[in-house]
């Protein structure tokens, strides 16, 4: 077989094995009925009726009998205000007019018999809510998803050591081919659950009523996201998989994971603190261990110029073409040393001897 047809079969292995998992399932599909439950009903339990503002009047005997919350102002200047500051959802002016920020009202459209019409006086404005919960999203789905998927192929590795199939599989199989078939089949079933996720949060957001303008802006964001989510987890699975060549029993895997879970867990601390830092987030969007999630937060808040995630994404793929290396060099040197735990510098230094220990 060529080297190619190698790597496919590696791959194809990983990703049967995986699908057949029960615990992956079943992870899928509670991770999507969160995504369902945090997108769909929101729209439909969440709010209530709507605050409105107006002057005392015939409008304001209107919404107080469909049952929203009226308060009454002394004239269109203070009803205005309140809107604008947040204190009520709408406000009744004269003409009359709809007032509101980002969003028609249709309980307070519809509540009056004349169907004003609606002005937006902030038709681009984001909830401070979705604000905070889009880079939260981004940032725990390339978190979570990294982490699980990392640490399953290095224990991939340490199971396939501990029974010593590794051997016979190198016998057969270059290493290297070995290791990209367990690289690229993580990452396709990781881009196959993102992908999943990502549908149905949109589909969900759609069900759930929310905004034309927050839609618009959540597109370009995932876009962005997909290549940055491929990108940065390729870098960190080659990684994980010398995590896992280092050492004989799944147990030991954690302390030379440490390093990497540090370096994924930091960014993700990072993002959600600073997000209402502009100067804090640009930095973090560019990054390699932080920009997969900063920069679609910036894109998603209209922050980042076009050129910008080109030029991220790049400096993340060349971080990433050097952290293969690394993690290649790290688990050619060590998958066949089976006397203990192997030091990097060792597996580093001495590949061509580690191929000879058993």
């Amino acid at each position: 077989m060529t080297t190619f047809d190698t790597v496919r079969l590696v791959a194809a292995r990983e990703i049967r094995v995986k699908l057949r998992d029960k615990t992956f399932l079943w992870s899928t599909a509670i991770f999507l009925l969160i995504v369902v439950a945090s997108t769909v009903l929101p729209g439909f339990l969440g709010g209530g009726a709507s605050s409105v503002a107006t002057a005392p009047g015939p409008a304001a005997t209107a919404l107080a009998d469909a049952g929203l919350d009226v308060r009454t102002v002394p004239d269109d200047a203070a009803a205005e205000r309140l809107v604008r500051d947040g204190d009520v959802d709408a406000a009744v002016v004269a003409g009359p007019r709809v007032l509101a920020m980002d969003d028609a009202p249709s309980d307070v459209v519809n509540a009056l018999s004349a169907q004003p019409p609606v002005e937006l006086l902030d038709p681009n404005a984001v909830d401070q809510t979705l604000a905070f919960l889009v880079p939260y999203a981004f940032a725990f789905v390339f978190f979570i998803t990294s982490l699980t998927f990392g640490l399953q192929i290095a224990q991939s590795v340490t199971e396939e050591k501990q029974t010593r199939v590794v051997e016979i599989l190198v016998a057969t199989i270059p290493v290297r081919a070995l290791l990209a078939g367990k690289v690229i089949g993580g990452a396709v079933l990781a881009f196959g659950q993102i992908a999943l996720i990502t549908a149905v949060g949109i589909v969900g957001a759609r069900l759930g009523g929310a905004p034309d303008n927050v839609l618009s802006l959540l597109g370009p964001a995932i876009g962005w996201f997909i290549p940055f989510f491929i990108v940065g987890f390729v870098m960190l699975a080659a990684l994980w998989a010398a995590v896992g060549a280092l050492v004989n029993r799944q147990e030991d895997i954690a302390g030379p994971s440490m390093p990497i879970q540090l370096a994924m867990m930091l960014p993700f601390v990072a993002v959600i603190a600073l997000q209402d830092n502009p100067v804090a987030i640009k930095l973090l969007s560019y990054l390699p261990v932080s920009s997969p999630t900063a920069m679609p937060a910036r894109l998603f808040a209209g922050e980042a110029a076009g050129w910008e995630p080109l030029l991220s994404l790049a400096i993340l793929a060349l971080t990433a073409a050097a952290m293969v290396f690394v993690g290649a060099r790290i688990y050619e040197g060590s998958l066949l040393r089976t006397n203990g735990r192997t030091k990097m510098a060792t597996a580093w230094r001495d590949r061509e001897a580690a191929r000879l220990a058993s």
